[in-house]
């Protein structure tokens, strides 16, 4: 059995009698919240959870030491990440939550003084959220380097034109934030030095948020996802990410550890399932005994502890492997997650589902709710038949016939080009 670290441990218990005491006991309170007034505007609740989080010690938990975090590796914040993706809000009371923490992790690794100063900080402290504009409706996103919107430098200023849709936080009224990501130049021969990341204020004219999007019905409020407009928007050259042509290699930074976190948190999603599956089917009686005697759900409930402890060690490796060799290196094992975990956790919900009758299809039990975000992950980040194909050709590459070295290589010679 793995076992954590002291520190670690520590952490999880001290989150988990949180979540018992705090987050459990109002989520239906939350729900109510939500549905009353302005749906993008987070009611009372959520800032008295994270002012209680933030005095006990439990915020920023994905940070590094030194940048006011714990400095926890990958593999540490993992099992902390799960504990806080039972609920699906539970991220925000702890300062975790997604694309705030993708977004926190770009301005520390490439942001300027100025940028953290501006934008880092108050992101740390929880007084604003951001979001994250990447994905288009015109192209495959799926392929990144399909993405048209434009960064059009001018004198002293850059100018955006594009439409974007999924960003994630862009329906909330703290989103003051946007990281957009566009074509600085598009005509250069290498299509991955030809995307540029910026930082946008939410307030710039120009920007049009058009509709909330909802998810197989659900609209995620006061978060949500956004579709975007972008006309001529005049930002200065300061606010650029690291340099042109470098966007590319801030996404692939920022969606390494990202995957991760999505990936612990539907653990922690499954996990919740299958205690509520567990306790529905022991509770009901169906023709004269509980419904946990029958066959069937004994098969679903051995299988869903199989999927989820699969699953989780996945994670926990790929986890590993990017603390150790670094995330280039462990791309496969974060491709192996993004496919295996939605998949897993999905029809471990969809058991739960089952098993609650009509009851699991309403909001009751957060069932319905759980199934979307597995649902939705499955694209999210990278759809399941990319990460496949990138799978397949790093498996098939460990059995490819090496390329014969030029006469002299080996010797250690230098062997001109043509």
């Amino acid at each position: 059995m793995l076992e954590h670290s002291p520190k670690v441990a520590a952490l999880a218990r001290r989150l988990t009698a949180f979540m018992d005491e705090h987050v459990y006991p109002n989520e239906d309170r939350h729900v109510r919240e939500v549905a009353e007034g302005d749906r993008w505007q987070p009611g009372a609740l959520l800032d008295e959870l994270k002012a209680k989080a933030r005095d006990q010690g439990l915020w920023n938990l994905f940070l590094p030491d030194g940048e006011g975090g714990p400095g926890l590796s990958n593999l540490e914040y993992a099992p902390l990440c799960e504990i806080m993706g039972r609920v699906l809000w539970a991220p925000e009371v702890f300062n975790c939550s997604a694309p705030d923490t993708g977004n926190m992790e770009v301005l520390l690794r490439y942001g300027t003084p100025e940028q953290r100063r501006g934008w880092l900080e108050p992101l740390l402290e929880g007084r604003i959220r951001s979001c994250f504009a990447m994905t288009e409706p015109a192209v495959a996103s799926s392929d990144a380097t399909n993405i048209e919107s434009s960064i059009r430098r001018e004198g002293d200023s850059y100018v955006l034109n594009g439409r974007k849709w999924f960003a994630s936080g862009g329906n909330d009224r703290r989103c003051k934030l946007i990281i957009f990501m566009g074509k600085t130049d598009p005509h250069n021969p290498d299509r991955h030095r030809q995307q540029s990341m910026i930082l946008v204020p939410m307030k710039a004219p120009g920007i049009t948020v058009l509709r909330h999007l909802p998810v197989l019905g659900f609209d995620h409020a006061p978060h949500g996802q956004a579709e975007i407009l972008f006309e001529d928007v005049r930002v200065p050259a300061s606010n650029l990410l690291l340099g042109e042509g470098r966007g590319f290699e801030i996404a692939q930074g920022r969606l390494g550890p990202g995957r991760v976190h999505h990936c612990m948190r539907l653990v922690g999603l499954a996990e919740r399932a299958l205690e509520r599956m567990c306790k529905r089917t022991l509770a009901r009686v169906t023709f004269g005994k509980p419904v946990a005697e029958r066959t069937v759900t004994l098969e679903r409930i051995a299988e869903s502890r199989i999927l989820i402890d699969q699953a989780r060690l996945l994670v926990l490796q790929a986890a590993h492997a990017m603390d150790t060799v670094g995330n280039k290196l462990a791309a496969k094992h974060i491709a192996m997650i993004k496919v295996a975990v939605p998949n897993a956790a999905q029809r471990v919900i969809d058991y739960a589902i089952q098993a609650h009758g009509a009851a699991g299809l309403t909001d009751d039990f957060g069932l319905a709710a759980a199934f979307v975000m597995a649902r939705m992950v499955r694209i999210a980040d990278g759809p399941d038949e990319v990460h496949r194909n990138q799978i397949g050709k790093m498996e098939l590459s460990r059995w490819a016939p090496a390329t014969p070295k030029p006469a002299g290589a080996a010797a250690g010679l230098a062997v001109a080009g043509p």
